[in-house]
């Protein structure tokens, strides 16, 4: 099935970092609620909008959501020390966003995933900036996928985000992922492919339903997980959709489930 990584806990977005300035816990814990009962899989956590409050920040966030977190996290920041202490607070196998082959990024975060029990989100980015062919894309994944593989962390365990680009700058880009998200499937069957996806509509007009027909085409294409807002109702009607006719939803259960509850209308 389609696994979400609910994105709203992030301290960029303005009424979320009011709540964190104020420790007002309950916005927070009626946040994730919603998300949970929305069908994310994950509930990502970013705490680095704050200058110099990072580490604080992150530690009452976790203290916040544990106690009523019934999915793992997925622990959002750059600083491997900023990790360090969150990882240690979690209780289920937490997912890491993220590594990416950027030296001074990938020198920091391959030491600290080093004997880790956990998931991982592999960025396709290094110092030569965002990729610029399929094959650009698939040779970046091939190289995390190696180097995390020699520390310990199995292929299953890796979340490969192909970078989405917007297509209102290219009109190569949409196509250039969905090769690359069927090349690196070809390649590494056990690797999951996850992202943000807005992007792909950055600079054009009605981005809703752009965005919603990128998620099919790329789910068709062996996406299976994305990092988006779950309580957008008509996104997560799609891909529940989507999941249904690619043949992962038994009996069409979840999409019956959903259509009873409302979250899934024509």
């Amino acid at each position: 099935m389609f696994e979400v990584i609910g994105e709203r806990i992030n301290t960029s977005r303005k009424l979320v970092q009011a709540a964190v300035a104020e420790r007002n816990a309950q916005y927070i814990i009626d946040d994730v609620t919603r998300q949970q009962e929305a069908g994310a899989a994950f509930i990502d956590v970013n705490a680095g909008a704050r200058i110099g409050h990072e580490e604080a920040d992150m530690k009452w966030l976790l203290e916040t959501i544990q106690p009523i977190a019934t999915v793992p996290l997925a622990l959002d920041s750059p600083d491997p020390a900023i990790l360090e202490m969150a990882f240690a607070m979690v209780e289920k196998t937490p997912m890491i966003n993220s590594i990416s082959l950027e030296k001074e990024r990938f020198d920091n975060m391959i030491p600290f995933l080093k004997g880790k029990d956990c998931k991982v989100i592999a960025l396709c980015m290094d110092d030569g900036g965002m990729p610029t062919q399929s094959d650009d894309i698939v040779a970046r994944a091939k190289t995390l996928v190696e180097e995390l593989n020699k520390i310990g962390i199995p292929t299953a365990n890796i979340y490969v985000d192909p970078l989405v680009q917007p297509i209102s700058t290219d009109s190569t880009k949409g196509v250039m992922i969905l090769d690359a998200v069927r090349a690196i499937k070809a390649k590494f069957p056990e690797v999951h492919i996850t992202g943000g996806l807005s992007n792909i509509s950055y600079g054009l007009p009605q981005r809703h339903i752009i965005n919603r027909t990128f998620v099919t085409l790329m789910m068709a294409s062996g996406m299976d997980s994305a990092i988006i807002d779950p309580l957008d109702k008509k996104i997560m009607a799609a891909i529940k959709t989507a999941d249904m006719l690619l043949g992962h939803d038994n009996y069409c259960m979840s999409y019956l489930k959903g259509v009873r509850a409302g979250v899934i209308e024509s």
